[in-house]
């Protein structure tokens, strides 16, 4: 693996404290080894330079509620009714464009099929496909009439359901073993309701305390983690009581539920996936979802709640994530990095703190707090070379043409243009 220098850049460190500053560095191997100022320059020392003409360099970003088998389809059956095998190739062919987008890591919510995230991780791991460093989930699991429940009256196969449906803590004990079998590293549970689902709205909640219960003992037991869609203020405080600390959504809040969040906030991580929510008010008539409709759904009503929410919760120093329900017709892989900028103009976010979310928190939530999501010397060299300045214009983070170039573990995933040493252009 040859050395790398990256000289004349803009260094973003994706620490959330410091100003970027322009300045060399050296990655040798799969680390960053080196990072300098301009005043004090990196000796190449026979490393393959890059002349970044002031592009900023800044951590990979992390997706932190990744759906590779979502197909971009409209509904949940569309997506699940995908044969397996083309369903193995597409989510090969969606890791590789997460990678080329700049997300180099990526934290499985959820999979249509029960070894699709496992056989996804796993390919990435033995270099058999590109893709981020990704941590797989399960499908969904649910219970008769929940998010995810898609069985129809009229075909009795319980197996070919979009989640996996439980009754009672016994059985959710065996689909969690089953899954944990399988060998994915988080058991994703629906445990509240969703305005996808009109059943089973978003300020319902599903499942039992003895079903959460035995699902958080089996994955204690082997040293995995739970995370768990939980959009009603009921559902957030039964995941907070079970000690699960990765939660989707959090729409709907009060002040009990903000207290508790704030007092488990150096281990609890939200993700809140607002773009679904603003897509489906305004992006979805073309899927015959109008701004009515969806108001009649009641994703108005959430979207004011879940604004609500998470500012109050970013005033309390509690981690959000980018990420969530991309995958669907109206939110389509790769613009997930539209989040960063709906921190920014909903949710009182400065843009320094939403990169932050995307690249410390990241690294935090991968489980590698100390190796990734800051360009520091010995972390992990997963960086990215972007045209123009991410704290100016959070939307070129979403733009191909502004992604120069993308490293994971030391290795060019996307390597930059260097023949012709040009400067690459800067506009806002």
């Amino acid at each position: 693996m040859a050395d790398t220098l990256f000289t004349n850049v803009r260094i973003l460190d994706g620490s959330g404290t410091n100003h970027p500053y322009t300045g060399s560095v050296l990655v040798q191997g799969n680390r960053i080894r080196q990072v300098g100022r301009s005043t004090a320059p990196i000796s190449p020392a026979g490393a393959t330079v890059i002349d970044g003409a002031g592009a900023t360099l800044m951590p990979g970003m992390c997706e932190a509620h990744t759906h590779f088998s979502w197909n971009d389809a409209a509904t949940l059956a569309a997506i699940q009714s995908m044969p397996l095998e083309e369903h193995v190739l597409w989510c090969a062919k969606v890791a590789g464009k997460y990678l080329q987008a700049g997300f180099t890591s990526c934290l499985g919510a959820a999979c249509a099929k029960p070894r699709l995230d496992v056989v996804t991780r796993n390919a990435i791991k033995a270099g058999q496909i590109p893709g981020p460093r990704y941590l797989a989930a399960s499908q969904e699991i649910t219970v008769l009439g929940g998010l995810g429940d898609e069985t129809l009256p009229h075909l009795p196969f319980p197996e070919f359901s979009f989640g996996v449906n439980v009754s009672g803590a016994e059985e959710m004990r065996k689909a969690v073993r089953l899954f944990l079998k399988y060998g994915v590293d988080s058991i994703k549970l629906n445990l509240s309701g969703d305005n996808f689902t009109p059943q089973s709205p978003a300020e319902t909640t599903w499942m039992t305390d003895a079903e959460v219960a035995a699902a958080a003992e089996e994955v204690r037991l082997r040293n995995k983690r739970i995370i768990v869609h939980a959009r009603s203020a009921a559902s957030v405080k039964q995941a907070l009581r079970h000690g699960i600390r990765l939660i989707y959504h959090a729409s709907f809040t009060d002040t009990e539920t903000l207290d508790m969040l704030e007092a488990a906030r150096d281990e609890v991580f939200v993700a809140p996936g607002i773009a679904i929510l603003y897509a489906m008010l305004n992006e979805a008539e073309a899927y015959g979802v109008t701004r009515a409709i969806a108001t009649d759904m009641g994703y108005q009503i959430e979207w004011d709640a879940a604004l609500e929410s998470l500012s109050k919760m970013h005033k309390r120093g509690i981690r959000i994530l980018p990420g969530g329900d991309y995958g669907f017709a109206f939110t389509p892989h790769c613009q997930n990095a539209r989040d960063l900028e709906f921190f920014v103009k909903y949710l009182g976010f400065t843009p320094m703190e939403a990169i932050r979310c995307a690249t410390l928190y990241g690294g935090q939530v991968m489980m590698k707090p100390h190796e990734l999501g800051v360009v520091k010397e010995g972390f992990l060299a997963d960086l990215l070379l972007v045209d123009g300045d991410p704290l100016a214009n959070l939307a070129i983070l979403r733009d191909p043409k502004r992604i120069l170039a993308v490293m994971k573990d030391g290795q060019f995933a996307k390597a930059p243009e260097i023949a012709a040493q040009r400067a690459w252009g800067r506009a806002a």
